[in-house]
């Protein structure tokens, strides 16, 4: 970073509001430490890149600059968590060298990417598995079982109590209260509620009748919190409240979670490992050094937990300068080595499974 055509070259226009997410610039501001720092080689490039996009891995990518430019000096990553949609448009406007997004490039979008890519493709790779936790709030009622079915009557309203009998079958024994359920959703638009809604929709289509969305459906019941952690502060001061929030924030409150049942017919605890499970059995759909995936929300992988969402960064498999290309090659090489997702079960995400996480490297090591 050495004067301003610099960092213009590097970076492209800075999108407005950018947080700058350097070694000092997540909510934890630690250094690196000898216990969580990269162990192997990073071909590190310097200077400075812009990015943006997916709030859902704005945790992942707070942890992965701060190791990375304490591995790489003089080097800078400014990530503005604005949003998927906003990250894309960044991107395809040549504002951001490369976007994070909790869904892949949607055809309309694939033109712009590739006249922003000058030609070239743009790729989607997946880097963060991100486990939708099912938080309540029930005292005495610990490792509470769920099926998709109960889960969609509870979120449309049609389940209204407690110790209903739909509950009741799947959690023999359990001494459930005769009290109003109260769910909680985010009123604000969401990836996370649109990954919700899509594996309601895929698992309990009988129940849940509304398409997939980013806003709350009209079908769907319960009150309204602002953002992750207005849903789990709601959730924690509410008795009998239930809704759904990353793993993190469940972890960060102590929140009690729900297991639910996948395909194969088992009810499973959310974990890093389960969560990794359900990704494994993920369908690619895209082509050659494009990892987009098609996730199976009923997957049958023993162990799986069925209800995730995948991140992904979006990047220009050539077309970028030189210099662009350089430091999104180096920075994704280490996101996507050994060394980076291990880093993600401390910051309550999942690493993604190595028969997908192969792939992607591969595709990484092809941008030029």
């Amino acid at each position: 970073m050495k004067n301003g055509s610099r960092l213009a070259a590097l970076g492209g226009v800075v999108v407005a509001g950018a947080l700058a997410l350097s070694a000092c610039g997540s909510d934890d501001n630690t250094t690196a430490t000898a216990s969580n720092a990269p162990t192997g080689d990073i071909d590190c490039a310097t200077g400075m890149v812009n990015a943006a996009g997916s709030s859902a891995q704005k945790n992942a990518m707070d942890e992965w600059v701060k190791q990375y430019t304490a591995k790489c000096s003089g080097t800078q990553l400014n990530y503005n968590p604005n949003g998927s949609g906003a990250g894309i448009k960044a991107f395809t406007d040549g504002q951001v060298a490369f976007a994070g997004s909790d869904s892949v490039l949607k055809p309309e979008e694939v033109t712009a990417a590739k006249q922003r890519c000058q030609g070239g493709n743009a790729v989607n790779l997946p880097m963060v598995v991100g486990p939708i936790a099912v938080v309540y709030n029930l005292e005495g009622v610990d490792g509470l079982q769920l099926s998709p079915e109960t889960l969609a009557g509870i979120f449309t309203g049609k389940i209204k109590k407690w110790n209903d009998q739909a509950i009741a079958k799947e959690n023999a024994g359990a001494d459930l209260p005769d009290g109003d359920i109260k769910p909680v959703y985010r009123s604000d638009e969401s990836g996370t509620t649109e990954n919700f809604t899509k594996y309601l929709k895929a698992t309990a289509p009988d129940v849940w009748t509304a398409d997939p969305a980013k806003k709350w459906p009209s079908i769907g019941a319960g009150q309204g919190a602002a953002k992750s952690d207005g849903v789990s502060g709601q959730v924690k001061s509410t008795a009998g409240s239930i809704s759904y929030v990353e793993m993190s924030y469940a972890h960060n409150l102590k929140l009690q979670t729900a297991k639910i049942k996948n395909g194969a017919g088992e009810y499973v605890e959310l974990s890093a490992d389960s969560a990794s499970k359900a990704l494994a059995g993920a369908k690619q759909v895209g082509t050659g050094n494009d990892v987009a995936l098609e996730l199976d929300y009923a997957t049958t992988t023993p162990g799986a937990y069925p209800i995730v969402l995948v991140t992904y960064e979006i990047a220009c498999e050539k077309g970028l300068p030189a210099e662009q290309a350089k430091f999104v090659k180096s920075f994704l090489s280490y996101t996507s080595s050994a060394d980076g997702q291990k880093v993600l079960t401390s910051v309550g995400y999942a690493p993604v499974p190595q028969e997908v996480l192969s792939k992607v490297q591969a595709s990484v090591k092809a941008l030029s």
